[in-house]
């Protein structure tokens, strides 16, 4: 087979990248090879591919199966047999071109013109490189290029602006994605240096390809003044010579810079790596760095990935002034020095080691701010262009991720679940709640329902445990015959003391119905063990003894769940005259607050707001009166008019809500109206088999898979937690344990 034939075809429709791919060692390769990663996992009814770009005109058999056809960067006949192989292919929809102007052949990289102009495909590019004032004939490529593609990815505003303003391209085709970065945990790096074996030293480091452009030599040369009063500083040089600077003058550059090292008496200071690091490896490199160092030469430098990657993994960095650094590395995040200036770089390297709580600060803040280049959000911001020119593309057909528990597991201990916390880290300084507790017990409710797993049955445990704890101060005054407005008693301490000021002071009946129903689910869960059913059977029927009549709508919502949830599988005449109290108090709350233009059982759209229209399906569901039906039905489909637009869903925002005749609240969104929305549709489908209904259900979900206001993902793959919020500009990226179990309940009801 000839190496730019055309193989692998597949029924999906495909969208090939055009690039340099991995195992040749290049970082647009890289590039590549993390974006169709991130493509391939978020999107199921599409599939990537790639047209693999050689220095040579041998046939690589170490490529992937992903790997379409290769095209040799010198040889002009195969761009063009690949260009027409491509026409050919029906699956194939779309062309996406990683351009760097050194990767194709002819002059000026021209050779891609004739691979566009023979495309019959849409096509878009990304201009890995944009530079200033170009010449006249560097222009007109460009140009060219530009006319042949249906729109333009550039990774920075500087990119865009210039091809705006020096090559007079229209800003309506030009899209602007940053470069993704890898999620890495935030870390003050002291596990990693332990790891590398730098404990106790302070750690510059510097990655990438080396050549002469990258000016590692004024690090060097600025640091004999910096170890004077730093003598724990080392500074890593990580990275291989580029293939092609290897290919022409060898290691020239790497012997010059380790003569200056030893001139300079920093061998115990300087470190080379001379090796193309494993990802896993590089980023471990980066979590163990103090300062990251951008070095390059070039002003002109429009992207650079080991930049991206530094501030990702939460370094301060001090970089020259190049054009990328210039937007991304503000005072907030580091420093810029100028080219060429030892003294420059010694100066900003000494202001950051003497101050470790701004160094520290500067770290946190970089990483912040580059969560919205996370891969998977970049790879959802790709899809977004994409299907401005693929309008028959839909993406909310969407990759399920695997269900995992790893982040609810680690926020447990053997008490229960902890509220809050710190990053993806447990924060038990706020201690614990049968809210939660509650939440997680249904979690893993469904879990066992649908896995079977035994292993789960000590978490199941541990939240019965910690209901009955937080039941035993009123079912003892019960037993004594003294009153209580309550059952259980929602905040304890982390250190398992009752919160007795807030649970006095707070109404807590949406935790003591959420704490029955848990109970009331538990005791029905098919397949789980006689023993744990009846302990939850036991603690419910003490708790109705004990707190009945609620009154708050959630409350009365949350209470209705479990009553169905037992009424389903039998017959009880309490737990049914129970039943109908509460739903009639929803119809009646109902029959006081709606009118024409407001559907609703109150004057306010708050939180997890669908429950109040599922509670009365539910009961429908279970006695066929229609007049919950009716209910049930109007005031979802009220909801899901305040909720959806044509490409979202967007739940009520806890910063301010929506009171009837005002303005909604569209941020603080939250996991938990997600979740509950998702649960409500189920159950609506279920009902009423509208497939209508159906589509929404998966359309809330995608909102946890970025198809939200900010176009992030909210569900942290990496570690099976999920974010606390959508504010308007940023994601709350605290994972705590409310977040986490919605997104598995809603995961776990799909």
């Amino acid at each position: 087979m000839k190496k730019s034939q055309v193989h692998n075809q597949r029924s999906k429709p495909l969208v090939v990248f055009v690039s340099t791919f991995p195992p040749r060692q290049c970082g647009i390769g890289t590039y590549t090879h993390d974006l169709t990663i991130a493509i391939d996992e978020l999107h199921s009814q599409l599939e990537s591919r790639i047209i693999a770009m050689n220095v040579e005109e041998l046939v690589s058999d170490r490529y992937p199966r992903k790997v379409l056809a290769q095209i040799s960067e010198p040889k002009l006949a195969d761009y063009q047999d690949v260009a027409r192989q491509l026409n050919a292919l029906p699956q194939v929809v779309l062309i996406s071109v990683q351009h760097e102007f050194g990767i194709f052949g002819g002059e000026y990289g021209i050779y891609l013109l004739h691979f566009l102009e023979l495309l019959t495909k849409p096509a878009i590019i990304t201009f890995h490189t944009v530079l200033p004032s170009p010449s006249k004939q560097f222009l007109e490529v460009v140009r060219r290029l530009t006319n042949l593609v249906k729109g333009i990815i550039v990774m920075t505003r500087r990119s865009a602006d210039i091809l705006k303003e020096d090559y007079g391209i229209s800003g309506d085709k030009i899209h602007t994605v940053p470069h993704g970065i890898h999620f890495l945990p935030y870390t003050d790096g002291v596990a990693p240096k332990k790891s590398l074996q730098l404990s106790n030293r302070f750690v510059l480091s510097t990655f990438g390809f080396l050549s002469r452009g990258k000016g590692i030599e004024y690090v060097i040369e600025a640091l004999p003044q910096v170890v004077q009063r730093l003598p724990n500083l080392i500074y890593l040089v990580i990275g291989a010579t580029h293939p092609t600077v290897l290919r022409d003058e060898g290691e020239e550059y790497r012997r010059m810079l380790m003569r200056k090292v030893y001139e300079l008496g920093l061998a115990s200071h300087v470190r080379f790596y001379n090796r193309y690091l494993p990802l896993k490896e590089l980023l471990q490199f980066l979590q163990a760095t103090d300062i990251y160092i951008a070095t390059s030469l070039n002003p002109d430098h429009a992207v650079s990935g080991t930049l991206c990657y530094a501030l990702g993994a939460g370094r301060p960095v001090i970089s020259t002034a190049f054009a990328q650094a210039k937007e991304y590395v503000t005072e907030e995040v580091g420093a810029l020095v100028d080219f060429r200036s030892p003294q420059a770089y010694a100066q900003a390297i000494l202001a950051l080691t003497q101050n470790n709580e701004l160094r520290l600060q500067k770290g946190k803040h970089a990483y912040f701010r580059t969560r919205s280049m996370i891969w998977p959000n970049v790879a959802i911001t790709y899809m977004r262009v994409f299907v401005q020119y693929l309008p028959g593309l839909n993406l909310e057909d969407k990759t399920l991720p695997p269900i995992k528990l790893a982040h609810l597991m680690h926020l447990s201990d053997s008490f229960g679940i902890l509220q809050f916390a710190n990053l993806a880290e447990p924060n038990p300084e706020f201690g614990y709640t049968v809210d939660d507790n509650a939440r997680a017990l249904v979690a893993v409710d469904l879990y066992f329902e649908r896995t079977r797993r035994r292993s789960v049955l000590r978490l199941i445990e541990t939240y019965l445990n910690f209901l009955q704890y937080a039941a035993r101060p009123n079912l003892e005054k019960a037993l004594a015959g003294k009153s209580t407005s309550r059952f259980f008693e929602n905040y304890i301490n982390s250190d398992r003391t009752f919160d007795t000021v807030r649970n006095d002071s707070e109404n807590l009946e949406d935790a003591n119905a959420r704490g029955l129903s848990a109970l009331a689910r538990t005791s029905v869960t098919v397949g789980l063990p006689f023993v744990l059913r009846k302990r939850a059977w036991d603690l419910y029927q003490q708790g109705i003894a004990v707190v009945n009549n609620f009154v708050s709508p959630r409350a009365a919502a949350f209470f209705i769940q479990g009553l169905v949830y037992i009424l389903s599988r039998r017959k009880d005449v309490q737990l049914s005259d129970l039943l109908r109290i509460h739903a009639e108090r929803l119809l009646g709350l109902y029959g006081q607050s709606h009118d024409t233009d407001w559907e609703w059982f109150e004057d306010q759209l708050t939180y997890s707001n669908s429950v109040l229209s599922e509670a009365l399906l539910l009961t429908y569901k279970l006695n066929k009166e229609t007049k919950y039906w009716d209910i049930g039905k109007s005031t979802l489909d009220f909801l899901i008019a305040q909720t959806f637009n044509d490409k979202m869903y967007m739940p009520i925002g806890q910063g301010g809500w929506y009171r009837k005749g005002g303005q909604r609240e569209h941020f603080d969104q939250q996991s938990e109206d997600t979740a509950a929305m998702v649960q409500t549709l189920k159950i609506m489908y279920t009902i009423s088999k509208d497939e209508k209904y159906r589509k929404m259900m998966h359309k809330v979900f995608n909102w946890f898979l970025g198809d939200n206001v900010l176009g992030q993902i909210v569900y942290e793959r990496n570690t099976g937690g999920c974010y606390d919020g959508i504010g308007k500009n940023y994601i709350n990226l605290n994972q705590g344990a409310e977040s986490t179990i919605s997104y598995l309940i809603a995961r776990l009801s799909l």
